[in-house]
């Protein structure tokens, strides 16, 4: 493989530390050159570093190009890879004459990168947003980047995310950090504790933030110490801030550091106060030192930093909140070395300088396949993009069963928020009810997917139901096969659409997978029997949770001590739902007075289950913890697993709970509840109209008793999986990837 990088060659900062790292990296296992427009010490660090480096000098464009066109021919690259407007705008011109497909690094936001300077903005800014959308694919340095991408409607199919890697070789500073602080003229004591940042003083690092804050933690620790390493226009306007705010002796303004090792030594406490970023490095630097550190939520901090695990995040400009944390770490030396062990071994896992070469390589290669084979198009629908974590969480689990068969599938999705839906999954999306763009996407596809869910029935809706058929109807007369995935059939009360359902599927579906027995009783009422039809489980058995640390960090902010006794209640509106809650609430009361379970209500649709979970939390007479916020299937798997026992209303409130060994208790409002409960031996449930307060007390008590059982927790958790598989196998026959 042979790849021509252009890049200006005057670059400073995180991008020359990216480019640098990165192809000293790539040197030893592809071709790679480096072709730069401008001769000084980028390209001088270049050579020094082994990087086969050209410097094309000179102002004239075409030349260049000449030039760079001979050289691509002559030598047969396969990828031209390109760095900020001019090394963009070159590839632009250069993939027209050669034909090769072309990708750029976006290191930073491309509308900020010319903030403060208007004629710069208005050319090279200019120059470089429109190259960008003339090339082939694009990289985000953070995957924050990536999504900022996908918000100004760049295809999500064409980007991929990469991070700024490090080496976490150990380093010894040349510097002890007494001798470091004197060398920069910092008066701190062995009692001061310090807080830092290295960073250009320009708006966008926003040092005046940083500034506040300190001042606002200092008034309360006066051990408490800034230094600030940089240089820049910002300057003189940070120096009086610090003295109007009267913390000038407390502030030491450092100046640029090239001994960076000693500075990171010399510091207690990192930070991070960017209105915008897409991966610094100075967060995996200060992660190296073993720092805990406290950074703006921007960009794509939050994939490093699990705000109150390994640290602190806080919202752009917000002084206060920044104030706040630096005081909490200031306080707790044993705080400060246990956050900062837990960033530096996720940092050192997961952003090395080897996983970031590693991946680009990875890039490079489905570059490449992506041109030699195309890719084959899958169309799915489902009842996604309407903010309810459970039928998001089956388009989650249908994407990463495809992918893990044929990562090289491309991806159109009906979606009521398409917009979330392409910024969530890197897919393609369209309104759900766009049925000309629906039609367009069946002419292409290589296969449809009806996904999951219990979208076969007439309950809620007659047009849902009609809706759903016509999609089953208008794939199949378009040449796709036809694919109900993971389904949940009924119930389907009128006569006529029992008619209309069994006539389309038998017509137009291809293959059914069921997830549960009573689905597959109801298809053979309804006399379906020309698909396919296999018994399986609901897909997002398959989903993993988010990692131990990120569910800490989550619980902690919420004020829920990691370790505790909890029994989560999952709960959603439905007629009859209001008399019911005083019983629900009374036996949230036993559960705390009985096992000391302190009751956690979590939400699947927070839009309807904050409400309703309120109606019984207002009743309640024990302590309690309310979450009103949506998160990412893994993130509720891992809640959902810390509790002793769940019981839930939303079906998958019991499956995410179920899959991870949780015992359950449902309240049944649809027949789907007491049907996965049955198929999984869990069947411990009341009807919602007969519920009564000794009916749900006596659940519990048999729930806590089944979850001293590990062995009949494991059982139920193993069926669960193996049927999951099914849902696989039939994939695997449409979805196999070109030989």
């Amino acid at each position: 493989m042979k790849v021509l990088h252009l890049i200006s060659g005057g670059d400073t900062g995180g991008a020359k530390t990216h480019v640098h790292s990165l192809l000293a990296g790539l040197t030893p296992r592809i071709t790679v050159r480096m072709v730069c427009f401008t001769e000084g010490p980028f390209t001088q660090e270049a050579r020094a570093l082994g990087i086969d480096t050209v410097v094309l000098p000179g102002r004239n464009f075409f030349a260049n190009l000449q030039k760079l066109t001979r050289m691509v021919q002559e030598e047969g690259y396969d990828i031209l890879h390109s760095h900020g407007a001019r090394g963009n705008m070159m590839a632009a011109f250069l993939a027209k004459r050669t034909g090769l497909p072309t990708v750029s690094t976006v290191h930073s936001d491309y509308r900020l990168d010319y903030l403060g300077r208007p004629f710069s903005r208005l050319t090279y800014g200019t120059i470089n947003t429109i190259a960008l959308r003339k090339l082939n694919y694009r990289i985000g340095v953070s995957d924050a980047m990536v999504d900022l991408l996908i918000d100004r409607h760049f295809d999500p199919e064409r980007l991929f995310s990469i991070y700024n890697g490090l080496d976490f070789t150990p380093r010894t500073p040349a510097m002890d950090r007494a001798a470091f602080l004197r060398s920069v003229g910092m008066d701190a004591g062995e009692e001061c504790v310090i807080a830092g940042i290295a960073a250009r003083l320009n708006p966008v690092k926003d040092i005046a933030t940083l500034i506040r804050g300190f001042a606002r933690a200092h008034a309360q620790f006066p051990a408490l110490r800034l230094l600030i390493a940089g240089d820049g226009e910002e300057m003189a306007n940070l120096k009086a801030l610090a003295a109007s705010l009267g913390v000038a002796d407390a502030v030491c303004f450092a100046g640029w550091l090239s001994d960076t090792d000693s500075f990171y030594n010399a510091l207690d406490i990192n930070t991070l106060t960017s209105i915008s970023e897409t991966f610094p490095y100075a967060l995996t630097e200060g992660a190296r030192a073993g720092l805990p550190t406290v950074s703006s939520q921007v960009g794509g901090v939050s994939y490093l930093i699990d705000h109150g695990a390994n640290g602190f995040l806080f919202p752009p400009g917000d002084d206060k909140a920044l104030a706040g944390h630096l005081l909490t770490l200031a306080r707790d030396a044993d705080l400060r070395k246990t956050m900062g062990r837990k960033l530096y071994e996720k940092a050192k896992r997961e952003f090395s300088i080897e996983a970031t070469i590693q991946r680009q390589l990875e890039i490079y290669e489905a570059i490449l396949r992506y041109e030699k084979h195309g890719r084959d198009q899958v169309v799915i629908c489902g009842a996604y993009g309407r903010g309810n974590a459970g039928d998001d969480a089956i388009l989650l689990a249908i994407l990463r069963e495809l992918r893990s068969i044929n990562p090289d599938l491309s991806f159109q999705v009906f979606s009521r928020n398409p917009m979330d839906t392409r910024r969530t999954y890197r897919v393609n999306a369209f309104y759900t009810f766009h049925f000309w763009r629906a039609v367009r996407c069946f002419k292409k596809a290589k296969f449809f997917i009806n996904g999951g869910g219990s979208l076969m029935q007439d309950v809620t809706s007659y047009r849902s139901l009609w809706f759903y058929l016509w999609t089953l109807a208008a794939a199949k007369r378009h040449g796709c096969p036809v694919i109900m995935y993971g389904c949940g059939i009924g119930p389907i009360h009128n006569p006529r659409n029992r008619q209309r359902t069994a006539r389309v599927m038998n017509r137009y579906v291809d293959a059914i997978t069921l997830r549960d027995p009573d689905s597959q009783k109801e298809l053979a009422a309804l006399g379906v029997t020309r698909p396919r039809i296999a018994l399986s489980a609901d897909t997002t058995v398959s989903l993993p949770p988010a990692p131990a640390d990120v569910v800490d960090g989550i619980l902690d902010s919420h004020g829920i001590p990691v370790g505790g006794k909890y029994i989560g209640f999952v709960l959603r509106p439905w007629p009859g739902f209001e008399e019911k809650a005083p019983a629900i609430a009374a036996a949230a009361d036993y559960a705390y007075e009985t096992y000391g379970y302190t009751p956690v209500f979590f939400p699947i649709e927070p839009r309807l289950d904050v409400p309703a979970a309120q109606r019984v939390t207002q009743r309640l007479h024990v302590p309690y913890h309310l979450f009103t916020e949506a998160y990412t299937a893994a993130q509720t798997i891992g809640i959902l697993s810390r509790m002793q026992l769940v019981v839930s209303m939303r079906l998958h409130g019991l499956i995410f709970a179920g899959s991870q060994g949780v015992p359950l208790v449902g309240i049944v409002y649809d027949q789907k509840v007491s049907s996965f409960l049955s198929y999984v031996g869990q069947d411990l449930y009341e009807d919602l109209p007969a519920l009564t307060p000794e009916g749900l007390k006596t659940l519990i008590d048999q729930a806590v008793s089944r979850g001293r059982d590990t062995g009949f927790l494991t059982q139920s958790v193993d069926r669960l999986r193996q049927m999951e598989r099914v849902n696989r196998e039939v994939l695997e026959e449409y979805a196999a990837p070109h030989p």
